[in-house]
């Protein structure tokens, strides 16, 4: 349920990731997760499609799936490597004995998660192997400023002028992405996208009960940053 950091490239793009796996729809929620991160994804149902999406794309990481149609997902490590050497992969498999995971590590494997997975975890392993990998542009500077209203992305404290305003992760999220965008009106629709995303239905009277808990805790006794646009959506200025 976060705006989790973009990640981008050295050369300033987004992250490319390669997903292998043979059941659609997982391929299709794994995906469209790592859109939400902003990665360029490409996905492959078998080992044949996969050695083309890596020849053309470039991946900076893998999920690959251990059990393919057409060739097992280990000999298919090989295959990728020599397309594009050294690239992290993480295996997915159905398979939780210990075997199973030396198998992976020893085909040269960086990761193993077993199905049922939790799509925050795969997603959380994934950045971790693309940042260690060094394909990474060095990290921005964490702290955000709009007027006197301050944000250190990394220690999470947020400041108006002097004074310290403690805020929840949900309101912490939605204020970053706030201050992401000065100036810029967001609608409901784009803010529940953002904040929120898949784990939350869409019902877009939350966003309202959570602007105006930010209202109370930024703009409280101070000139207003924090402003609807009627009918359109909200936005993050400077006070007067």
């Amino acid at each position: 349920m976060s705006t989790s950091e973009a990640l981008l490239r050295t050369d300033g793009s987004p992250v490319r990731a390669l997903v292998v796996d043979d059941e659609p729809q997982l391929a299709d929620l794994l995906s469209m997760a790592l859109r939400f991160e902003g990665w360029q994804v490409r996905s492959a149902g078998d080992g044949a499609a996969a050695v083309r999406a890596a020849h053309e794309l470039r991946p900076d990481v893998v999920v690959l799936d251990v059990m393919l149609p057409d060739v097992d997902g280990l000999t298919l490590l090989g295959r990728l490597r020599e397309e594009v050497p050294d690239v992290p992969v993480l295996f997915l498999t159905a398979r939780d004995s210990v075997e199973d995971r030396i198998a992976g590590i020893r085909a040269g494997g960086d990761d193993y998660v077993t199905k049922p997975f939790s799509l925050e975890e795969v997603i959380a392993r994934l950045r971790g192997m693309v940042r260690r990998s060094g394909a990474l542009a060095p990290r921005a500077d964490p702290r955000l400023a709009v007027g006197d209203l301050t944000m250190d992305e990394e220690s999470h404290e947020v400041f108006r002028g002097d004074d310290e305003v403690v805020l929840t992760q949900t309101e912490f999220e939605l204020l970053r992405l706030l201050m992401r965008n000065p100036r810029k009106v967001l609608s409901k629709a784009h803010i529940l996208d953002r904040v929120w995303k898949y784990d939350f239905g869409g019902q877009a009277n939350v966003v309202e009960l959570y602007i105006s808990y930010l209202r109370k805790k930024v703009d409280a006794g101070r000139e207003p940053m924090i402003h609807t646009v009627r009918g359109v959506g909200y936005v993050l200025k400077p006070a007067p």
